[in-house]
């Protein structure tokens, strides 16, 4: 029930850059919060091929994740062949 509760403020949180990600023609998709408290999200479209996905994700994702869900320690992007951690 609380992992539930926590991927749905994390996914609001998303909610509030997916629009600002969507008018580049990228997106991100929240694909699980971990009981370490880590949310492993899936950039997608031109996000997934963008030379600045590396600042997307510290200074938009995972600043408006970590200011809404202050109880996650952790935001790491999958690649989206593998749904392994990309080497951002």
């Amino acid at each position: 029930m609380l992992q539930d509760s926590l991927f749905q403020r994390v996914n609001e949180a998303l909610n509030s850059i997916r629009p600002y990600l969507e008018a580049d023609g990228g997106g991100i998709e929240l694909k699980e919060v971990t009981a370490e408290m880590t949310a492993l999200v899936e950039l997608k479209g031109a996000c997934t091929s963008c030379s600045k996905s590396h600042m997307t994700m510290k200074a938009g994702v995972e600043a408006a994740i970590k200011s809404a869900v202050p109880e996650i320690k952790t935001v790491i992007a999958l690649s989206q062949a593998l749904e392994e951690p990309a080497a951002l």
